[in-house]
């Protein structure tokens, strides 16, 4: 149980969605598998909370989203980071994100990110340009959020933002 933990997530639009899977895809199809977790939509963490808030945080979720319209990202860059062995997507960080990500944590030393790989520092070397060669500088939208359990992987809820 001290494994277990809850993650809240901003979800996307159908298109944003296509676009980011279509990249992943493409590693995918080039042998990449990467240790990150399969069958989720793409996303933006927003913050990580013990299992026992969990009707807290559902709680919380379903104020916010009332509270909260859904708003526009530009994605613009590729990166990598966590000692090379995390290889992302990011929009540029903006008032919306940021005050979104304050529902649920300090935006201290957080960048937003959607993960395309995760493995050892030789291989994301190796996929970064798969991912340029694909990539695209794109406008998306946040419409959603997730909150899931990991391990195992447990889908709690997804919220639909104000439009």
């Amino acid at each position: 149980m001290k494994d277990k933990f809850l993650c809240v997530m901003a979800g996307y639009d159908d298109n944003t969605e296509k676009k980011l899977s279509d990249i992943q895809n493409k590693l995918y199809e080039k042998g990449f598998v990467g240790n990150h977790t399969k069958d989720l939509p793409q996303h933006i963490t927003l913050g990580s909370f013990p299992v026992n808030k969990e009707e807290d945080i559902v709680n919380l979720l379903k104020k916010v989203a009332k509270e909260t319209r859904q708003f526009e990202i530009n994605f613009n860059h590729i990166g990598i980071f966590g000692g090379s062995q995390v290889l992302f997507i990011a929009p540029d960080t903006n008032y919306s994100l940021l005050k979104l990500k304050e529902k649920f944590g300090d935006s201290f030393d957080w960048t937003p990110h959607t993960t395309m790989l995760i493995d050892e520092a030789e291989i994301v070397f190796r996929a970064i340009p798969i991912v340029a060669e694909y990539f695209k500088s794109f406008q998306g939208q946040v419409q959603t959020i997730h909150l899931y359990e990991f391990w195992p992987t447990r889908h709690i809820l997804t919220i639909t933002l104000e439009q």
